[in-house]
Formats: C-alpha cells, structure tokens, sequence
C-alpha cells in the first residue's frame, strides 16, 4: 500500500512529464486530489488538455505509463469528447487520466485545480433529482422481484443490492450529502444505516431473498415518506404485494 508520500510522488512525476510533453497544453487535478481530501487510499485523478489527436497522445501516455510506472493494466471510459483512461499501478493505485481536445479541458464540478493551460469555461451538469433516484429505486425493486420469479438467485442478489444503494442515495440526498457511489453512506446517521442491514443478502436461497428484498422495499418506503409522501402512497401497493 502506498504513502501520502508515495502518491505525492507519482502526482509530481506526471505532472513534471506532462509539462515537459507538447502536446499537452493543459493540466488539472481532479477529484480529492484537487480539494485537499486525499488519503493514501485515494486515486490519482488529472485531466488533460491536448493540442492534436487524442489518440496519439493516450498511446504515447500508455506507453509510458506501462514503461515508467509499471503499470499492470488500463481500460477506457469515453464521455463526449473525453476519454478517461484508467491505470492500474503497483500499490492498488488507481490512476486515471481524461484526455481532451482544448475546448473540452473544462471544469465540471467544484474537484478541479488548473496545474497550467487555460481551462474552457465550466460545463454546467444538472444535479441528481429525487424523482431520478426513486424511479431507479423502485426499477431495481422489480427487477429483484421479477428474478427471484425466475429463480435467478444471483440476478435478484444484484437487483436488492442496486435498490440499497439508490436508498442510500436518497436518504444521502435528503441530509445534504454526496449521493454517488455511497461516498456520503458514511455519514448517514446510525438510526438510518441501522435499518439497512436487515437489506443484506446472507445466502442464495429464495426464501433469504425474499426476505432481503423486503426488507429493502421497506427501507424504501420509509425513506419515501419522508422525502415525498405522496409518492410514497402512490408506490405502496405495488411495493407491498407479496415477495
């Protein structure tokens, strides 16, 4: 496992690199690296902004990466313009670089630092809503109900462990906290994260399953209530019926 030291390190070797490379006319760190909440469990996130082709670039990168870093594996992430790819690095350190042409080198959120270039202005993206969460929610809710008809044990263990997490997020959304990727689950309070537990799949048996899930629909509803009553009751019978 690696130091604060160690990531401090890596961080400084790319950045050095990056402004040493032509092609990369601008650098930025994203993530916790960018708002000072990095620990050493955390992963590396830069952007880039590259004059000429993308792909020329992320080649030239890989290659070094893999040559300088020992890198052990990469995969791609494409989102509009950008390409984030993704290294895996001795020490389970996560690695990811988003290359883009200029005008996509822009901030889209508040974890943005410009190490150097001209950033294009922030692109505005719309905030998670309540209905977006809830829709999920009671989609994962069907889907592990209709698994479980199926006996599709491991697909209905997928689906209750979807409909957790967007009950998570709801309830992470209510307090003010960060709704993605359970990164706010740890500060919901004990009552809230207590009720959860009973939501966890224990074996792949139907019976445990259908326990599971309703213990999830019931945690669903709960949190419903308290955010959006009438939805709620407009949910309740169909969250109800027999699992």
């Amino acid at each position: 496992m690696l130091s604060l030291g160690d990531l401090a390190s890596v961080r400084r070797r790319l950045l050095a690199l990056a402004e040493a490379d032509p092609a990369v006319v601008g650098a930025a760190l994203t993530g916790s690296q960018a708002t000072g909440d990095a620990d050493r469990w955390s992963d590396l996130d830069l952007a880039f902004a590259i004059d000429g082709p993308l792909d020329a670039a992320m080649h030239h990168w890989t290659e070094l990466l893999y040559r300088d870093f020992a890198a052990v594996h990469h995969w791609d992430r494409p989102s509009g313009a950008t390409v984030y790819r993704v290294f895996l690095l001795p020490g389970r350190l996560e690695v990811d670089i988003a290359f883009s042409p200029p005008e996509g080198f822009a901030p889209r959120g508040p974890s943005w630092h410009t190490v150097f270039g001209d950033p294009a202005p922030p692109e505005p993206t719309a905030p998670v809503g309540h209905d977006h969460l809830a829709g999920l929610a009671w989609h994962h809710a069907l889907h592990a109900w209709t698994s479980i008809q199926r006996r599709r044990w491991w697909q209905a263990e997928h689906w209750i462990g979807a409909l957790r997490g967007q009950v998570i997020a709801l309830a992470c959304l209510r307090l003010g906290h960060p709704t993605a990727y359970a990164k706010g689950a740890h500060l919901l309070p004990a009552e809230v994260a207590a009720g959860l537990e009973a939501t966890l799949v224990r074996t792949l048996d139907e019976a445990e399953l259908r326990r599971a899930l309703a213990a999830a629909t019931a945690a669903l509803s709960a949190e419903l209530t308290r955010t959006d009553p009438a939805l709620a009751a407009r949910l309740a019978p169909v969250l109800a019926e027999p699992v």
